[in-house]
């Protein structure tokens, strides 16, 4: 992890939450207040419905909040869609566009990320975009060349560095217990952070690439520690604040 990034762990609860699962967050926010993350920034992505109401709970409170997904359009006839704007209003800061469940179960294109992640820049929101290969894209040595595909088709041009994190998510190891080595980690983020010179507007060095695949706190220290690696993206581990407690304090020593 470069010294000039700051380490970033963000919570994705999916499809999980209802407003008892308020005080998780609530937990989640008195532990980053504590200091227990150390120098990292901590955020919790939770559902749309829950999102105004953790703000309230994390008003002035160190604890970003972020949206899973956003529509393109900033309003207009999109049943059942959110804007960015909302999300915005809503007292987000970040915002996930193409994580691999939305590509698969959605069937977003690239093109359609690109649209959402220049959504999310117009409302003011920093990006979170996700990038990963199959587990037959993986098996067939084509991992490099489908991520970098997926990076450089998905983001708009001249996107700042500084309102831009990678989340690299290997979907052949998520659910799977199967974990990637920690050669192969840093090999993918080494890649991206080489890919990201020709993309982003400012210095690549200042992007902050997350690993996000069946983290959790078992096998914190051991991803974390790979090389060019600034923090995480957390699935279920991120539902408990005492199971997200163990990975935001891989950074409290550092």
């Amino acid at each position: 992890m470069a010294e000039q990034r700051r380490p970033l762990v963000a919570g994705n609860w999916k499809m999980n939450g209802c407003v008892a699962d308020l005080d998780e967050i609530a937990a989640i926010r008195d532990h980053v207040a504590s200091g227990a993350a150390g120098i990292a920034e901590v955020a919790v992505c939770p559902p749309a419905t829950l999102l105004m109401a953790a703000a309230r709970l994390c008003a002035d409170s160190a604890l970003r909040l972020g949206g899973q997904d956003c529509h393109a359009a900033p309003n207009g006839a999109h049943t059942g869609d959110i804007a960015a704007e909302m999300l915005k209003d809503a007292g987000a800061s970040y915002v996930i566009v193409g994580h691999s469940e939305r590509r698969a179960d959605h069937a977003e294109t690239d093109a359609d990320v690109r649209a959402k992640a220049a959504a999310a820049l117009r409302a003011g929101l920093s990006v979170i975009l996700c990038v990963g290969e199959s587990r037959a894209e993986h098996e067939a040595g084509e991992a490099l060349a489908k991520v970098g595909a997926q990076l450089a088709q998905s983001l708009p041009e001249g996107i700042p560095a500084d309102r831009l994190v990678i989340a690299y998510e290997p979907i052949w190891a998520i659910g799977t217990g199967v974990t990637p080595t920690r050669g192969h980690i840093a090999a993918m983020h080494g890649f991206l952070r080489d890919e990201l010179r020709h993309h982003v507007a400012g210095s690549a060095d200042a992007v902050r690439l997350l690993y996000g695949g069946s983290v959790k706190p078992g096998n914190a220290d051991e991803l974390l520690n790979a090389s060019n690696v600034d923090g995480t993206l957390v699935g279920g581990a991120s539902l408990k604040a005492e199971e997200f407690l163990p990975i935001m304090q891989f950074y409290s020593n550092r």
